[in-house]
């Protein structure tokens, strides 16, 4: 393998080129080329392989309580890795390639998704070097811990992909696609290995990587082809980028993605598996639009995300039609994108004075529109996103769904709230109510973290505990959301305690805590 590819981090384990002459691990009967699919046991854990086999770090808790267990990205070795960086902009490129290219798909199929059709796998290259580079690093990946790596995906990852689908697509169908589809095996077998690294502190070796650029490797011949399957892969492979990249850097990570659904017309009612990855990307695309504190909407404008030919106006109408939860659980997404828009407009209308058409008048018009919009979701909720108990407690209210999609689309009904409440016209009056409080949807989107602890809807609380928080003044409420934060990142690997430091700054404190 090619060294100046890449990069060599500090006390790595042994490239796969060192590890030639290990034997080969049993692999699936179907597929030589992909990850084992058909060893579903294995009598070891994940924690013999940090502590015994590798000799890794010590998994010990930071003395800092402020310090989660899991690494945040400044002391994750991964992120400034130069073979990653090198396959960021590799991955970068084949996105925006892929978005740009207009060659027809090799295989035609009658199963045709969109402008996608299902092609078959592409014939080995005659120099079978990705081939040669994939047996090595089977090699060097025992079968074990790829076992480990797929079992995590499944239990662990692909639920909070699944947060919105009761099809459960990644958990359910994309496993089976991958078994013929190698750069998609590999996308979830790095993201899962890179979770887990997260997940228990590991800094100075990465699976990950590894896993990572193979991927990156399978997807570079096939450029011209339209298949869901390598839409899917690069989405998992936009989330691994997610879970370490700076706050600074996620629209970086998204753009990619965002181009191609563009220029593919990938939306939120594309049929099957394109409809599920559509939504996977579209909550971090939100996540990015609330980091930028109302300066920017999401990459991919809100109109790109109805069909083709459908207005604003028809959102309502065609999200109610689809008639599951899942999907009133999508508007409450689009609702919040939609908010972050307004607010984006507004703030540039007025502070940099750009002509966008956001005038007093059409702000007032366009606020009150979102508003109504906002409450007329909430009073449809569907009986599977109603709590099924709400306690009051103090500081914050415990509030409990059995639904994964209630828990976060509840929490993005509160935040476009609070950001449209932030900025609510002054000329507009509203019968009083709870909802006209922003400390009242603040409390509810603490109260919903507190009470659920599915995975996914936690990763994705980060941005509305962020906007939350700030509205907080108490120090036991103060305490309460770091308390939350840092167990978020210990829990689910993701990078989330840097939202602290920023909260501290909001309540007047930094520094006082050492963050």
């Amino acid at each position: 393998m090619d060294e100046t590819t890449f990069g060599e981090p500090p006390r790595k384990r042994a490239r796969i080129s060192s590890l030639q002459d290990q034997p080969d691990p049993v692999t699936a009967d179907n597929d030589s080329e992909s990850p084992a699919w058909d060893q579903l046991q294995s009598p070891y854990h994940l924690t013999d392989y940090y502590t015994d086999q590798h000799n890794s770090p010590a998994l010990a808790i930071n003395s800092d309580p402020f310090q989660s267990p899991a690494a945040s990205w400044t002391q994750d070795g991964f992120s400034q890795d130069p073979g990653y960086l090198a396959s960021q902009e590799e991955l970068r490129c084949i996105l925006f390639s892929l978005a740009n290219s207009t060659a027809p798909t090799r295989v035609s199929s009658p199963d045709t998704v969109g402008r996608f059709e299902i092609t078959e796998q592409l014939p080995r290259s005659k120099t079978h070097q990705p081939e040669r580079r994939g047996e090595l690093l089977q090699s060097s990946l025992s079968s074990r811990r790829r076992i480990e790596y797929l079992k995590n995906y499944v239990a662990e990852v692909a639920p909070w992909l699944d947060m919105f689908d009761s099809q459960c697509t990644f958990r359910q169908q994309v496993p089976v696609l991958a078994r013929s589809f190698p750069a998609l095996s590999y996308a979830m077998l790095a993201i899962s290995a890179r979770q887990i690294e997260r997940k228990n502190g590991v800094r100075n070796w990465f699976d990950s990587l590894e896993l990572y650029q193979e991927a990156i490797r399978r997807l570079s011949p096939l450029l011209q082809l339209r298949d869901p399957k390598i839409v899917a892969a690069c989405v998992l492979l936009c989330c691994l980028e997610m879970m370490s990249a700076r706050a600074q850097d996620w629209r970086r990570h998204l753009e990619g993605c965002a181009a191609l659904f563009d220029a593919f017309g990938i939306h939120g009612f594309s049929q099957g598996i394109l409809q599920a990855v559509f939504w996977c990307y579209a909550r971090m695309d939100l996540c990015g639009a609330l980091i930028s504190d109302g300066t920017q909407t999401t990459l991919l404008h809100p109109s790109k995300w109805l069909p083709e030919g459908y207005q604003t106006e028809d959102a309502h109408q065609l999200f109610q039609s689809v008639k599951s939860p899942d999907m009133h659980a999508n508007y409450a997404v689009y609702l919040c994108v939609k908010a972050t828009e307004l607010v984006s407009d507004r703030t540039k209308f007025v502070e940099l004075g750009e002509v966008n058409g956001c005038t007093p008048d059409r702000f007032r018009t366009r606020w009150l529109s979102l508003w109504n919009d906002l409450q007329c979701w909430f009073s449809e909720r569907p009986s599977e996103l109603l709590p099924v108990q709400t306690v009051n407690r103090k500081p914050f209210p415990h509030i409990l769904f059995v639904h994964w999609a209630a828990i976060s689309s509840n929490q993005l009904y509160h935040t476009a709230c609070i950001l449209l409440l932030k900025m609510m016209p002054k000329e507009i009056r509203l019968p009083r109510s709870p909802t006209l409080f922003p400390l009242w949807h603040a409390r509810r989107i603490c109260g919903i973290s507190l009470a659920n602890p599915h995975q996914g809807c936690l990763n994705n609380s980060i941005q509305p505990l962020w906007i939350a928080g700030q509205l907080f003044s108490h120090a036991s409420e103060h305490e309460e959301i770091i308390r939350l934060i840092q167990s978020i990142e210990a829990e689910t690997g993701w990078g989330t305690c840097w939202r602290i430091r920023d909260l501290e700054v909001a309540w007047g404190c930094s520094g006082m805590r050492g963050t």
